[in-house]
């Protein structure tokens, strides 16, 4: 089967670099933190209207939703990029090109794959191309960090088992995620009696309990097989330098591609706080996140999506992606069953942080992988798409 489009398709999305560049600058100066997505979601559904599109909506967590074909509660197929950024609208999204790169907070993760899957929508409504089967494209929300992917998963709440695949357009062009890695994120304190530090020395002090709590958990060996890792992100506590601090507190998390790893990570979390809680000391304890690992997927159902993106990329690239894992919102479908399959459209490096930039010669390779991607849902009624 081949996966290469036709000349008249590659020249049309060639000619559109310019336009395609320009909406990720755009994209960039509207700030889309973690509950903060309106604004941006706001701006794609506005955009996706004026290139055509009908029936376009946001719902209650702000993802944009446009539907082709979806009547008849038909199966469908789901094509997603995340509109939230990790970085809070305060983050000055400063724009600089400069050598072929451009450069800007969350400019590729997940900006560039975001305009990626606008411009192929745009093509799509243009050629008034309809697919062969349902087609739901979502700029979601709620993807990185605490959003515990809230977007992802008000799409399979509202689509269930219509869904038959699901593709995320998430991270660069150089890793294919066809694995779930799940995990468990907490906020935990702890509290003592404290005190002055000279007139009430020996009281319990929370900041040294919580030292030997990470001390512990840091020890705790993970599973050799599969991979598993923690991490405590952050730590505060304490009032002052003479005060014997009542309340210190964490953000840690563990994380697994093996679901029973995952749940014996859990345990082991469990006996150390509860061992503390023995030697009478309070601890609170919060689970903030939860991201399900992989579940039972088809194997067969699975390799072909997978096998599918591989020779997308080996068309235009001449490299042929081998699967991963990693988190992403294709944990939902995965965790329940779903083939899905995250990859990106770009070159770039230093995402999460200020100095992220992406390679502008990389989209004229993504444009066309993207759209291939979802072009070949519409074969059966647009045969000529493909050499």
């Amino acid at each position: 089967m081949s996966y290469k489009l036709n000349k008249k398709i590659l020249e049309a999305i060639s000619s559109q670099h310019e336009e395609l560049v320009d909406l990720i600058k755009t994209l960039c100066k509207i700030p889309a933190p973690l509950n903060g997505e309106k604004q941006r979601a706001e701006f794609c559904k506005q955009w996706l209207e004026k290139c055509g599109a009908k029936g376009v909506y946001i719902d209650a967590v702000y993802n944009v939703i446009y539907q082709l074909n979806c009547d008849d509660n038909n199966d469908v197929s789901v094509f997603m990029a995340h509109t939230d950024t990790v970085f809070p609208a305060t983050t000055q999204l400063l724009l600089k090109e400069a050598d072929g790169k451009l450069y800007c907070p969350g400019v590729g993760d997940d900006t560039s794959n975001l305009a990626l899957l606008m411009m192929s929508i745009k093509y799509i409504i243009k050629n008034n191309l309809q697919p062969d089967r349902g087609c739901v494209f979502v700029c979601d929300s709620g993807e990185e960090g605490l959003g515990n992917l809230k977007g992802v998963r008000a799409i399979m709440d509202a689509f269930g088992k219509r869904v038959k695949a699901l593709y995320s357009f998430d991270g660069t062009s150089e890793k294919l995620v066809n694995c779930a890695v799940g995990s468990v994120r907490y906020k935990v304190e702890i509290k003592t009696e404290g005190g002055h530090s000279f007139s009430k020395f020996g009281n319990k002090n929370a900041i040294a309990y919580l030292a030997a709590l990470i001390t512990d958990l840091y020890k705790v060996k993970v599973p050799e097989q599969g991979r598993t890792t923690y991490n405590v992100g952050t730590i505060a506590g304490g009032t002052s330098i003479n005060s014997i601090a009542q309340q210190a507190e964490m953000l840690f998390e563990y994380r697994s591609n093996v679901r029973e790893h995952l749940e014996e990570m859990m345990v082991n979390f469990d006996k150390i706080i509860d061992s503390y809680r023995a030697k009478g000391v309070e601890i609170n304890m919060k689970i903030i996140g939860k991201r399900a690992c992989m579940g039972n997927v088809d194997k067969v159902a699975m390799q072909e999506i997978s096998t599918k993106v591989a020779d997308i990329f080996e068309t235009y690239t001449s490299h042929r992606l081998s699967g991963s894992s990693s988190s992403r919102d294709s944990n939902i479908p995965l965790s329940m069953g779903i083939p899905a399959v995250s990859f990106g459209g770009y070159k770039g490096h230093g995402n999460h942080t200020k100095e992220e930039w992406i390679e502008l010669a990389s989209l004229k390779t993504g444009f066309p992988l993207i759209l291939t991607t979802i072009l070949d849902e519409f074969r059966a009624n647009n045969a000529d798409l493909f050499e």
